[in-house]
C-alpha cells in the first residue's frame, strides 16, 4: 500500500467510529450498513481506494465478503456490502 494511502485509510478509520450512524453526519443508517471503525474491528482490510470525484470509495475485504465505503467528507461517509 502507499504511503499516502496509508495515512487516508488511517484517518478515515479514527473519524469512521466516532458517529459513525447518526443521520446529522450523512452516514446510511440501514442494518445492512456498518462504519468503517466496525469494518476493520471485525478483521476486515483495506484493499484499496480510489478518488471518485470529490470522494474517496475504500474497498475491504474479509475472506468471501467485501464492502465499499464512500467517503465525501471525514465525517460523511457510508459504507455497504458489495457481495
Amino acid at each position: 500500500m502507499r504511503p499516502g494511502l496509508i495515512i487516508l485509510a488511517a484517518s478515515l478509520v479514527a473519524a469512521s467510529g466516532a458517529d459513525a450512524q447518526t443521520s446529522t453526519t450523512g452516514v446510511a443508517s440501514s442494518s445492512s450498513s456498518k462504519s468503517m471503525g466496525e469494518l476493520v474491528s471485525e478483521g476486515y482490510e483495506i484493499k484499496s481506494a480510489v478518488p471518485n470525484g470529490s470522494t474517496f470509495i475504500v474497498f475491504l475485504q474479509k475472506d468471501n465478503s467485501a464492502y465499499a465505503c464512500e467517503f465525501a467528507t471525514v465525517a460523511s461517509s457510508r459504507c455497504g456490502a458489495i457481495n
